[in-house]
């Protein structure tokens, strides 16, 4: 897992929202990455249900956020639109991005990558970095000091 303080790895993928350069945004607004293992799962579904009902607090500090695991395009069309996610669920079909920000697999890959989630602040360096399904509060007080 990369730590606070190490520059985030640019990275060009598609997305349910259409293609993502994330150098069009490191350095210019906050960027909050969650990467989960699976769509469609109970855990999973609730990490991102969490997100979609708290988009006007992300929005208060201009973030960015983005899902990622390497389920397929279509996957995550299906899964946006069955919970209506108004945010990119980016697909990693390839591993690249789960390889740059040095997250793991769980159980030799079978149950996808880790679930861990990524504050990036304006400077375009890791904020904040931690493992498992984390609280809102806690990621909105991460954004609160990438801001400081």
């Amino acid at each position: 897992m990369l730590t606070a303080g190490t520059p985030a790895p640019a990275f060009t993928a598609e997305s349910t929202k259409g293609p993502i350069q994330l150098d069009q945004y490191l350095g210019k607004q906050p960027i909050v990455l969650i990467f989960y293992p699976k769509d469609e799962t109970p855990i999973c579904t609730k990490q991102l249900c969490a997100v979609r009902d708290s988009k006007a607090q992300y929005a208060e500090f201009g973030a960015l956020v983005l899902g990622i695991n390497p389920g397929s395009l279509e996957e995550h069309q299906a899964f946006s639109r069955k919970f209506q996610y108004d945010f990119p669920l980016v697909s990693d079909a390839d591993q690249s991005i789960r390889q740059a920000y040095d997250v793991g697999q769980t159980l030799f890959g079978l149950l996808g990558q880790q679930r861990i989630v990524y504050v990036i602040g304006s400077s375009g360096r890791i904020a904040y970095a931690a493992k498992g399904n984390r609280p809102t509060s806690e990621l909105l007080e991460a954004l609160r000091h990438a801001q400081s």
